[in-house]
């Protein structure tokens, strides 16, 4: 599984990654497009408010009074601008560098640069005819009279680009700090969750190595709603466990049964045919003895037969498909017509205490026929003779109940909790089945539970009962709606 934590983990950085990437590259080009853009219509403003200073210092002096460099300087030096101002031909008469320092005063503006601003304003990047030692943003516009609308001079602002993105340089620091402390904290998220992920692949591998050596015990921890693939994929998984397991105890069990009762009938046949060959059984008994042969063959005959009847019965309970609404009611009045031979001749009083209403159920009638017929069979094969058999149906809330109870010999206490398994015998459980292989209770029982529902014994003071219950039909409709 770690190739699989590896690959997820991976591909989810990869293209977190990519993302964090592709969103620094567009923030940083929309912000640095969007700071240059504010930043000059900044320059702009600013050369509109020198203009309006120089228009209004122009109706007392000129556009070289001290007083009007003294301004634009303290404007440039607020606002980290270049500033100088020229005379309607373009030369350059107050600058924002203190003088005797400036070395601005005098130089003349090109008149292509002059004639564009006869229309409107200037904005570009440029040296000014290499008025700059290096391109600069350069915003530009009139100086007008107040008066007469005259064009006195021009107002120039420049700035240069580190100037510009001075303050963004250190925005974008703090950013990248940001944007790298936001992509470790994904990261360590994105490996916490894809280890989590496959955690769970983790241990269904442990788990099916486990089934692999025969081992069923391990479980994989639920921590997933179900609803989700990863939670439903748990739950199939540990499902298909419990199968496992139960069909390895089935079968460790059947193994050990069935191996218990094959090897008393064997080593019987065996042990009467060495004696027979061996001589040591006379000839005149070697007849007794071959039919002592014969018997314990065919009980072998009916052991197989009756293993594989109650395999093929329990899958046939299991199947859903088989189940239908029937009368409860007259399934038994049907099933116990067929032993009224026999009730008559061990002079049974049979007591049928059915409702006048039909009671009906939704199970497989077939099955459901051959627990009633098996009850019956052992009621009345164990009854004293001339007692009572009673056969009782009835109903409560969402359940039918049928309960066959005789009266004859008592159940032993201690065999009681025993009475439903397989192969168990007891001179009560080995009645079901003719020649007593101990499967016929089983079988009741195996029925019963294939359809989620209960079977219980009780035997006192020579009265013996066995209950079961159905669900009614109607309430197995409103469930499987």
């Amino acid at each position: 599984m770690k190739s699989i934590f590896i690959k997820n983990f991976a591909t989810t950085a990869l293209v977190l990654t990519f993302c964090f990437l592709l969103l620094a590259v567009s923030f940083i080009g929309i912000g640095r497009t969007y700071l240059i853009e504010d930043y000059r219509r900044d320059m702009m403003n600013c050369a509109n408010e020198v203009s309006r200073t120089a228009s209004a210092t122009a109706r007392m002096s000129s556009l070289s009074d001290w007083s009007l460099g003294m301004a634009i300087s303290t404007i440039a030096g607020s606002t980290g601008n270049h500033i100088f101002i020229t005379d309607s031909d373009g030369v350059i008469i107050t600058c924002s560098d203190r003088y005797p320092l400036c070395e601005h005063l005098g130089r003349q503006i090109s008149g292509e640069i002059i004639s564009q601003m006869e229309y409107g304003t200037f904005d570009e990047f440029t040296t000014l005819d290499d008025l700059y030692p290096e391109k600069r943003y350069v915003a530009a516009c009139q100086i007008t009279a107040m008066t007469d609308g005259e064009v006195l001079g021009y107002c120039f602002v420049s700035a240069g680009i580190g100037t510009m993105l001075g303050t963004w340089t250190n925005y974008l620091s703090w950013s990248i700090i940001a944007l790298s402390a936001v992509s470790l904290i994904a990261l360590l998220m994105v490996l916490v969750y894809s280890r989590r992920m496959a955690r769970p692949l983790d241990e269904i591998a442990v788990a099916s190595r486990k089934f692999a050596r025969g081992d069923f015990s391990p479980r994989v921890r639920q921590t997933q709603d179900t609803t989700y693939e990863m939670g439903a994929l748990i739950d199939s998984f540990n499902k298909m466990a419990d199968s496992l397991e139960q069909a390895e105890n089935r079968r460790t069990e059947f193994i050990a049964n069935i191996s218990h009762e094959l090897r008393t009938p064997m080593t019987t046949i065996a042990g009467f045919a060495d004696g027979i060959l061996d001589g040591t059984i006379p000839p005149e008994s070697e007849r007794k003895y071959l039919e002592s042969i014969r018997d314990e063959t065919r009980r072998l005959s009916r052991l197989v037969r009756d293993m594989l009847d109650v395999s093929r019965t329990r899958s046939q309970a299991m199947d859903l498909s088989n189940r239908t609404v029937f009368d409860l009611t007259e399934l038994i009045l049907q099933t116990l017509l067929s032993f009224e031979s026999r009730a008559v001749k061990k002079d049974l009083d049979v007591d049928p205490q059915l409702p006048d209403s039909h009671i009906m159920v939704f199970a497989d009638k077939d099955a459901i026929t051959r627990v009633i017929y098996n009850l019956l069979d052992n009621a009345v094969k164990f009854a004293s003779p001339g007692s009572c058999l009673v056969l009782r149906l009835y109903k409560d809330n969402s359940k039918a109940y049928v309960a066959v109870r005789d009266y004859g010999e008592t159940i032993p206490p201690d065999d009681l909790p025993y009475i439903f398994d397989r192969f168990h015998k007891s001179d009560r459980s080995r009645s079901l089945d003719k020649e007593g292989v101990g499967l016929g209770l089983y079988l009741v029982k195996t029925i019963i539970n294939a359809h989620d529902e209960d079977i219980a014994v009780r035997s006192e003071d020579g009265m013996t009962e066995f209950v079961f219950t159905l669900a009614l039909a109607e309430s197995s409709r409103a469930g499987r709606e």
